[in-house]
Parts: structure tokens; C-alpha cells; sequence
């Protein structure tokens, strides 16, 4: 079948179209229906079935003779550790973690925070809550004590499962210190917590309270599976809300495996044993849903990845890992290759490893401008694809779906709709804009399986944040068009649409233009208050490594580049050069916070930020061009 036909059988029997993909999955007792909307706007997924998702992601492929296969590669350039464990030996490891939890007390509806770095026993640690219906909210190893602490107070878990720190390279992270502030910090305290020591780091125990990780599982009865409901919380994941307060999206058991599973083959074109590599973190999204559950619950190799795309030792990693581990699909941010492409942008790195068995890579996580793009289909030879995702949604809402249809690649465009998501484009009173046309990107409810199904204990905040804004669609926050072939563009948050003297300009557009000059390696553009026009159009450029041409000639070029393809219009004339810009551990651009900056307005310092002294290096660039505000 063509995509058009599998996106046309599912809107023309939705509900036959789910219950059909809800057969690849093994369920204790099989679901009376697909969609429940007896609760609607709150919409549920095969919620009278029964299942359980470590069955799934481990069990029943031991239960078929792939017990030998290998579920997971750990591959580690800042420990110099490699090490591999098969299907057989991860379900013993998840079983009898399992059952040690379970001696303590924790049970189904139990919550426990995962606080861990990229090692396999992050995974087990999940996939042990899961064996249990326990629920897991896995925080970002390292994260700061008191956003810690806010987490712990707003899911209250039992436990806590972390590791006495992480590594980053050239330094060690002490995670045992954030936790302890953390739980001192927090109003609810867990009964107790259990500790992975790293050889790098032996943390202090507190007697009563903290347990080894081995010696915590000596000697224990491994658990069972234990059946939930379709409907029952398989895991809490806090994604940064704008009040400053997290929201806990909320992924229910069902719908979770059914669009992980489908998801694996038609999205992303693998087959059980192929190797899949998600360049990622556990503390996000896609390492919940393409490290550790996607993959496994398909009966894919995983790889579980502690380095960077640069400086593990060289840019030259990621391309080292594809050729040893034999990686068929690979999935990672646009700022992971831009940095590869800064540091080494005659690909030279790529031409020292076999490849060979790399078919696609894929790109989410922000939008992906097509130098990028270009420059890593021209290097590696295969289809780069760009795919729109959130957290909220938990798996692709568009995508071009390599393994049903290969769809044409169009620059700048994460490409069509996936079954089950109805995308619009609407103006602000909620009515369907024409194509080409800029406007909200919303889709129609119900969201399909896998979506987010309320916030954690903040159902109002829920429907207030999504659902509001456009009644009967999930409002996504981003802004975009649908071309005449059903291409979508996202061009922006829908708060980075800036307002030029009454235009309604895209900064991602801009964005796009500055990215294909041949000397900048990544880019930014934010809107500026103005008092004639409201507002401008800023550009921030990070150079690519080696140009030592004068600054000012760049940014006069890429003023013109402006000019001449978006036009006048724009009112582009301020640009400046950076090292570097500020992100988010999982590589978004703080934009938001630029903005603030550049208009000496307060702002909370994003618990998520990677190295808040960027800030300052921002701050110092923006008073160059005359923002004397900007402290």
C-alpha cells in the first residue's frame, strides 16, 4: 500500500484502522474496542484491555528463541566501556530489580524517579517499573536540586533510583549531592532510594535510607509481570511548562506499545534485529520512546550512547558507532550535525568508517534548516528525514514513511501527516487558513494512541494549556503551513512569529537563509522590541570552524541574503557573530530567554539549560549592537 492509502484507511475507519495495529502487540486480555471518549475532550485508548509493557519489550521475544539477540549496546567513549546484553540477560537483570522493588514495597500505581545517566541500567530501572505497573518519571541526570524537588513533590514517588553521577567529558557530575539537596529541599520524601555506583564516583549512602543497587537485589524472588489496564499511566515525563511549573505528561499503557511498535516499521523502516540508534537521553523524550521502549518492544538492537557528537574524542563518534554496531536507522537532533559539520564540514571524518549499512537518519528534536540537511545527505549518501514530533505526542506527528511509501524529500518540511493525526492550519479565531498560508498548527482531536492522555494531577492545566485555544484540536504551540501536496512547514513556535510593522514573519524562515551562508555553521534569530516597526528581526551566527574572514563582511552578507530572498519586508539589518548559543541539554535554542535579554526583561534561568554562562556571552554581544538593557 501507498502512504496515501494506509492515511486514507485510517481516516476512513479509524477505529479499525488502531484495533488492527493493536494485534502486533501481546495483551493479557485483548481491548473491547480501540478509542473510549465517554470523557471526552479527555480521550482514552483501549482502556478495558489488559497488557503489560516489560512482557512486551523483553519477555515474549526471550518466549519466541531470541533470547541470544542482543537488546542493547552500550557504547561509552567518555568510560572507554563497550559492552553488550542479550534478550535473555536483560529480562533476568529487569526481574530481579524487579522483585527488589517489589520486596520494598512498590507496587502497581506506585511512582518511582528515575535519576540516571546514559548507562543500561536506566533502562532497567524502567522497564523494572514497568514489570510492575509501577510508574517512572525519569528526571535528567544532573538536573539541578531544586527542579528535582519540585518533580519530587508534584509525583510523590516511593523511590528514587539514581546513580552516584554521570560523566561528561573532561569532568565528572556529582548526581548523589543534587539528590540529597533535592529530597531535603522537597516537602514529600521518598521511603527510600536505591543507588547505582559507578566505579568513577562511590557516593556516601545515608544509613536507612539509600541502598546499593547490587546489594539492594541479593538474594530477592524475581517478579513476574504484573497485567494493567490500557488506560493505566505507564510514566510521567515533566516537560518545561511557561509559568516556570513543569507538566507532567501523562503516556497510558496501550496506546503507548500499539504506536511504538507500528511505529518502528512504517516510520522508521526497521525490522526485528536491526540495529536502531536514537543519539539521545533517557531524561527525554526520544529516549523514552526510541532508546528504550520502540526498539525493544519491536525486538530491535538499541544502542545506549554516553558521549557527544563532538569530543568523545572527535566529531568523527557518531560515525564510529554506526560502522562497529552495524546501524540501520539512526535518529538525532539537528544541532548534534550541525556541530559535526562545524568541526569537520569536508565530512572527512565520515570517509574513515564503513556505512554501509546505514539506510536513513532522521532528524526531530527542532527544526532541521535544509543546509543541514544537504550537507549530510551529500556526505553520507542516504535519506536524511525530517520528522515533527513533541513530547506531548510521544512519536511522529509527520514524518515521510520510509517504510511504507519513500516519499519525495522536501527541504524544510518534516513531510505528511502520520495516520491518526488530523493537521491543520488555523487563523487565530480557530478557522482553516488555505494552503501556503502561515498560521497555528493545530490537530483535530482525538489524538491517536501514544499521545499524551492528560497532566499528571493538572487535568484543568491540561485542557487549559492544549485544548482551549481551538476547541476540538490539540493546540501545538507551533506555526507553519500546509503546502498544495500536504507538505507541512514549521517554521516557528508560535511565539517566535515576530510582527514586523503589522507582517507576520517567520524567524525560522530568516533562519533558513542565514543557515546556507557558507561560513555559518548554526544560527538564531529572535524579534526585538522596536518602537516604530514592534518589532525586528536579530541574528545571531556561529561561524564554522577555520573562517578567520573579518566578522562585519559576514554579517553584511548575510544582511543581504535576507534582503534579497525574503525581502525589505523582513526589516533585516542587525546581525552578530557568537561561539555559541544557548540550549537545552536536549539542544534547543533558548529563544525565549534571548528575547528577554534583548528586551531587560526578568527571566527564570531555564532549569534546562546546558551552560548558563552562554548567557552572559549573549548579553555582552547584544550591548554591541546597542541593547544597553541587556543584563
Amino acid at each position: 500500500m501507498a502512504y496515501a492509502d494506509v492515511y486514507g484507511a485510517w481516516k476512513n475507519d479509524p477505529e479499525g484502522f488502531w484495533m488492527e495495529a493493536a494485534q502486533a502487540i501481546d495483551w493479557d486480555k485483548t481491548p473491547s474496542k480501540a478509542l473510549f471518549d465517554d470523557n471526552a475532550p479527555l480521550y482514552e485508548w483501549y482502556s478495558d484491555g489488559m497488557v503489560n509493557t516489560c512482557w512486551n519489550a523483553v519477555d515474549r521475544h526471550v518466549e519466541a528463541g531470541k533470547g541470544n539477540q542482543t537488546a542493547i549496546i552500550y557504547d561509552s567513549p567518555v568510560t572507554h566501556t563497550k559492552r553488550e546484553i542479550s534478550y535473555f540477560e536483560l529480562r533476568n537483570r529487569v526481574a530481579n530489580l524487579a522483585g527488589a522493588l517489589r520486596a520494598k514495597g512498590v507496587e502497581k500505581g506506585d511512582r518511582v524517579i528515575i535519576y540516571m545517566p546514559m548507562v543500561p541500567e536506566a533502562l532497567e530501572a524502567m522497564l523494572a517499573c514497568a514489570r510492575l505497573g509501577a510508574v517512572h518519571s525519569v528526571v535528567f541526570g544532573g538536573f539541578a536540586a531544586h527542579e528535582l524537588a519540585v518533580r519530587i513533590d508534584d509525583c510523590k514517588p516511593k523511590c528514587i533510583i539514581a546513580a552516584s553521577c554521570g560523566i561528561e567529558p573532561g569532568r565528572v557530575v556529582h548526581y548523589k549531592p543534587l539528590l540529597d539537596g533535592a529530597i531535603e529541599q522537597s516537602s514529600h520524601k521518598p521511603d527510600f532510594c536505591v543507588i547505582f555506583q559507578r566505579e568513577q564516583e562511590v557516593a556516601h549512602l545515608e544509613e536507612g535510607r539509600d541502598y546499593n543497587w547490587h546489594g539492594f537485589q541479593y538474594g530477592v524472588q524475581p517478579a513476574d509481570c504484573v497485567p494493567v489496564e490500557g488506560n493505566h499511566p505507564a510514566y510521567i515525563l515533566y516537560t518545561s511548562g511557561t509559568t516556570g511549573q513543569p507538566k507532567g505528561v501523562v503516556r497510558s499503557t496501550g496506546g503507548h506499545l500499539v504506536a511504538l511498535n507500528w511505529s518502528m516499521k512504517n516510520i522508521y523502516n526497521v525490522d526485528p534485529g536491526d540495529v536502531f540508534w536514537a543519539a539521545s537521553d533517557v531524561g527525554w523524550v526520544v529516549g523514552h520512546s526510541y532508546i528504550c521502549y520502540g526498539p525493544l518492544i519491536h525486538g530491535n538492537t538499541t544502542i545506549v550512547f554516553e558521549g557527544k557528537p563532538v569530543g568523545t574524542p572527535d566529531a568523527g563518534t557518531f560515525w564510529r558507532v554506526m560502522s562497529e554496531h552495524k546501524v540501520k536507522s539512526f535518529f538525532t537532533a539537528p544541532t548534534a550535525l550541525r556541530a559535526v559539520k562545524r568541526e569537520d564540514p569536508k565530512g572527512e571524518f565520515i570517509q574513515k568508517y564503513d556505512l554501509s549499512n546505514l539506510k536513513a537518519v532522521y532528524l526531530a528534536g527542532e527544526r532541521a534548516d535544509p543546509d543541514t540537511i544537504e550537507w549530510a545527505q551529500n556526505q553520507l549518501g542516504v535519506p536524511v528525514i525530517d520528522h515533527w514530533w513533541q513530547t506531548e505526542t510521544g512519536w511522529a506527528i509527520a514524518s515521510n514513511p520510509a517504510g511504507i511509501e519513500k516519499l519525495p524529500i522536501k527541504l524544510g518540511s518534516p513531510s505528511v501527516a502520520m495516520p491518526g493525526h488530523d493537521v491543520q492550519v488555523l487563523d487565530e479565531g480557530g478557522h482553516p487558513l488555505p494552503a501556503g498560508e502561515l498560521g497555528a498548527i493545530a490537530i483535530k482531536l482525538p489524538l491517536p494512541p501514544g499521545t499524551l492522555q492528560t497532566l499528571w494531577n493538572a487535568e484543568a492545566r491540561y485542557k487549559k494549556s492544549y485544548l482551549e485555544h481551538f476547541p476540538g484540536y490539540y493546540e501545538t504551540g507551533d506555526a507553519g503551513y500546509i503546502d498544495d501536496d500536504g507538505y507541512l512547514y514549521i517554521m516557528a513556535r508560535t511565539d517566535d512569529v515576530i510582527n514586523v510593522a503589522g507582517h507576520r514573519l517567520s524567524t525560522g524562515g530568516m533562519e533558513e537563509v542565514l543557515a546556507a551562508h557558507p561560513d555559518v555553521a548554526e544560527c538564531a534569530v529572535i524579534g526585538v522590541g522596536d518602537q516604530l516597526k514592534g518589532q525586528l528581526p536579530l541574528g545571531f551566527l556561529c561561524l564554522t570552524a577555520g573562517v578567520n574572514r573579518p566578522h562585519a563582511d559576514i554579517v553584511k552578507e548575510c544582511v543581504k541574503l535576507v534582503r534579497d530572498q525574503i525581502g525589505p519586508v523582513a526589516a533585516f539589518k542587525l546581525a552578530c557573530v557568537v561561539d555559541r548559543l544557548p540550549k537545552t541539554r536536549s539542544g534547543k535554542i533558548l529563544r525565549g530567554t534571548m528575547v528577554n535579554i534583548a528586551d531587560g526583561k526578568e527571566f527564570k534561568m531555564p532549569a534546562t539549560i546546558d551552560d548558563p554562562v552562554i548567557l552572559d556571552e549573549i548579553a555582552a554581544a547584544l550591548k554591541t549592537l546597542g541593547y544597553a538593557n541587556a543584563d
